[in-house]
């Protein structure tokens, strides 16, 4: 931690506590979903399909999060079901690599700013009123490392990289806005990590790159907010 960022005070147990992990039946959601179980939070699954099935202890939520009809419906019956909200993970995502700005086709453009960006800005317009009646509600927004303008932005693929620098900007945005009723909203680099997406030459396994995702939330109120982070360390936009 550096001089300027102050150590976060952390949840041993999540008991009594309810999440909301987008993108949770493979990968580094999965992962997160089964962290935040293991300390005891009620986990919402929200997944696009059922290609892969979610634990039976899970409470498992059909939702593409590009549509706001079935973002909101999840938030309702998240609200029904458990009567709070107190951790939101937004890890649902896609990526196709390589192609520049010239040869990237409109429909990845489109679909990938979709799910990676409009998809995290839904699911906080439906749900912040919910965290913001916790006692220091947490968003985690799982970005990535591309989309950091402090770093080369060159290599193709620029619907990600602009996609999760958006993502980056939600996470600012909402530490703006809700900071001050208590909001805890941070963003985490996992790094290049063994999934689908990533392929199996990446060098972390999905369980290193759930690491600090898992770690913001299990952050206590009054913990660092508004940044970015990679392996536990405050890293710049």
């Amino acid at each position: 931690m550096t001089d300027a960022t102050p150590e976060p005070d952390l949840y041993d147990s999540l008991d009594g506590q309810v999440a909301l992990v987008t993108g949770a039946n493979r990968g580094i959601g999965r992962e997160i979903a089964a962290n935040l179980h293991d300390r005891g939070a009620t986990v919402f699954a929200a997944t696009r399909s059922v290609t892969h099935e979610v634990p039976d202890a899970w409470e498992h939520l059909l939702v593409d999060v590009t549509q706001e009809g079935e973002v909101s419906g999840a938030a309702d019956e998240i609200f029904q079901t458990a009567g709070r909200l107190d951790i939101v993970v937004n890890n649902a995502g896609i990526g196709e690599f390589g192609a520049d700005i010239v040869s990237e086709s409109v429909e990845t453009i489109d679909r990938t700013l979709a799910t990676n960006l409009r998809g995290p800005m839904l699911v906080c317009k439906h749900t912040v009123p919910l965290l913001l009646q916790s006692d220091g509600g947490r968003v985690v927004n799982v970005s990535s490392g591309m989309g950091a303008i402090g770093e080369a932005q060159s290599g193709g693929s620029p619907a990600y990289r602009v996609s999760k620098t958006g993502l980056n900007g939600l996470t600012a945005y909402l530490y703006g806005e809700y900071a001050d009723e208590g909001l805890l909203a941070n963003a985490a680099c996992p790094g290049w990590v063994r999934t689908d997406m990533g392929g199996e030459e990446a060098d972390r396994s999905v369980e290193r790159g759930a690491e600090t995702p898992t770690w913001l939330c299990r952050f206590e109120p009054g913990s660092p907010a508004g940044r970015f982070w990679r392996d536990r360390q405050p890293i710049e936009w």
